[in-house]
C-alpha cells in the first residue's frame, strides 16, 4: 500500500511559527512533524510515500529528499503554484498511488494508531479513523452505525481523525488536477450512497494546529 502525507497547507493558524518555516517541519519533542507521520507509515511497512507540498514546500523537500535516510520513498507532488486543498491535493497525486486503495494522514497530527490495521471494507470507498471530540471541535463530523458504517454526526459523533484510506474510484467524479477542493464534500457524496465507512479509535491523538496545540503535544507526548 502507498501512503500519502498531506503536507501543502499554509499554516496560518500557526503563525508566526510558519512565517519562515512551513508546519511540517515545525517539531515536536525534537522530531519534526512530518517525521512522525513518515515514523508511523514505516513501522506500518508503508514505505512508498508521496507528499504534497505548496508553501515553502523547497524546505520540505530539502529536509527530507528522497526519504533514503528515513528508509522510506517519496516523491512529490508539487502544489506551489496553487495550493489545491485536501481532495483536490489527492486528486493531483493520483497517477503517483497507483490503482489501490492508499493511505492518506496529515502532517499536523500525531496518532498511535496502528496504520497497518486500517483497510477498506468491502463496498467502501473511503475509510475513516474517527476519534472523541477534541475541544476545538465539540460538535464533531460524523457518527458511526452499524459498527463501521459512517453518517452525519448526531448526538453520538465523532471527530475525523486526518486518518484514512481510499479507493481511487473515491475520486473519479473529480478529474481536475488545477481545481481547489475540499474533501468533505467528496466524503459527504460518499456518505450518501453508503460507501463511507469508519471506525473508532480511543488512543493517543493531538492535532497541531495552533501554538497552543503544539505546546500541549510537547508537554503530553512522550
Amino acid at each position: 500500500m502507498i501512503g500519502m502525507i498531506l503536507a501543502a497547507g499554509r499554516g496560518e493558524r500557526m503563525m508566526p511559527l510558519t512565517e519562515n518555516t512551513p508546519k511540517p517541519l515545525i517539531k515536536v519533542q525534537n522530531i519534526a512533524l512530518i517525521e512522525h507521520a513518515i515514523s508511523a507509515l514505516k513501522k506500518a511497512n508503508i514505505t512508498d510515500i508521496v507528499i504534497n507540498i505548496s508553501y515553502l514546500g523547497e524546505q520540505i523537500k530539502s529536509y527530507l529528499g528522497d526519504g533514503s535516510n528515513f528508509g522510506v520513498s517519496i516523491q512529490y507532488s508539487d502544489e506551489s503554484q496553487n495550493a489545491l486543498e485536501t481532495a483536490g491535493g489527492i486528486i493531483k497525486a493520483l497517477p503517483l498511488l497507483g490503482n489501490k486503495p492508499f493511505v492518506v494522514i496529515n502532517s499536523d497530527v500525531l496518532c498511535d494508531y496502528d496504520l497497518s490495521k486500517l483497510t477498506l471494507p468491502i463496498g467502501s470507498l473511503a475509510h475513516l479513523l474517527l476519534i472523541n471530540n477534541p475541544a476545538h471541535n465539540p460538535k464533531g463530523d460524523f457518527s458511526l452505525i452499524n459498527n463501521h458504517q459512517v453518517i452525519l454526526a448526531n448526538s453520538r459523533s465523532f471527530t475525523f481523525s486526518g486518518i484514512g484510506v481510499y479507493h481511487p474510484d473515491f475520486f473519479k467524479n473529480h478529474t481536475n488536477t488545477q481545481s481547489k477542493l475540499p474533501l468533505y464534500p467528496l466524503l459527504k457524496e460518499a456518505l450518501a450512497t453508503n460507501q463511507l465507512s469508519g471506525e473508532y479509535y480511543q488512543g493517543y491523538w493531538q492535532d497541531v494546529g495552533t501554538p497552543e496545540r503544539l505546546e500541549l503535544a510537547n508537554n503530553l507526548k512522550n
